[in-house]
């Protein structure tokens, strides 16, 4: 008996710590759907590889992305607008949308959604960011309160999400909200076409004066400046919303500012507006 139990004991404990090791493979592993859209058509690169033009949905199941961080980059085929870089999550089984509408300078907008399982399998949540963040919320035409925010008890079905700050053009989503899952949407609001014009017009009027950058707001509060324009750059320093700078030089969706230090670095233009 006491070498029978010498056997049973060790088996009984690697039992549960077999199936927390496969349920946690489990989450980490697997495929997600992409559907990407935007205006203008846009050439879709996924962590630096070409991956099709919008309208674009990965969502067969031959065709879907690995779960985990992603970089999906957008390149307009027509206009001319800098690309739009940024971060997506894929969740295994869940489709996750990104659209993009192209501006000037930033005027663009756009929008992430993503579906996320929650504890109470009978929930239906929202939670919703805006950059920059304190933008109105409202649910099916109602304010709901302001960015950045969570909204639980949420009927499973077909709603409107409309976002709304002073100088910012308005963004509505459409979303379907579902039972034991959390729908988190990160939405980005472009500058009004008013301002817009009347920054461009100062700028075109201060002859000989030095370009700057005002730092805009931005997901976690600060910007990182790289030493290269990609978001694989090493970080050289944060720099904060408010802040300005003297613009050196640009390209696609970055630029390039000078430090304090007269050190330069490499800045994403989606967080920054040129003045």
């Amino acid at each position: 008996m006491k070498r029978l139990l010498l056997w049973v004991i060790p088996l009984l404990v690697a039992i549960p710590v077999f199936i927390g090791t496969v349920v946690y493979l489990n989450q980490k592993t697997g495929k997600g759907a992409l559907q990407v859209t935007s205006i203008p058509d846009s050439n879709v690169y996924l962590d630096g590889k070409l991956i099709g033009k919008t309208p674009l949905c990965k969502c067969e199941t031959a065709d879907m992305i690995p779960v985990g961080d992603h970089v999906v980059k957008l390149v307009p085929s027509s206009g001319d607008f800098m690309p739009f870089e940024g971060k997506v999550i894929i969740y295994k089984s869940v489709l996750t949308v990104l659209d993009r509408t192209f501006g000037s300078g930033a005027s663009s907008q756009g929008s992430i959604i993503t579906l996320t399982k929650i504890a109470d399998k009978d929930a239906a949540q929202f939670f919703a960011v805006s950059f920059p963040d304190k933008a109105q919320v409202l649910l099916d035409g109602s304010p709901a309160g302001t960015t950045t925010l969570t909204l639980s008890n949420i009927t499973a079905s077909d709603h409107e999400l409309t976002f709304r700050k002073e100088g910012y053009k308005e963004k509505v989503i459409r979303v379907r909200a579902a039972k034991g899952y959390k729908l988190s949407s990160i939405v980005y609001l472009g500058i009004s076409d008013e301002i817009a014009s009347s920054s461009a017009v100062a700028s075109s009027s201060a002859v000989a004066a030095v370009a700057k950058v005002l730092i805009l707001a931005t997901p976690t509060g600060f910007l990182n400046v790289r030493d290269s324009a990609s978001l694989s750059g090493s970080i050289l320093e944060r720099v904060n919303p408010g802040d300005s700078f003297e613009l050196v030089s640009e390209t696609a969706g970055w630029y390039e500012i000078k430090l304090a230090s007269g050190e330069t670095g490499w800045i994403s233009s989606q967080y920054a507006l040129k003045q």
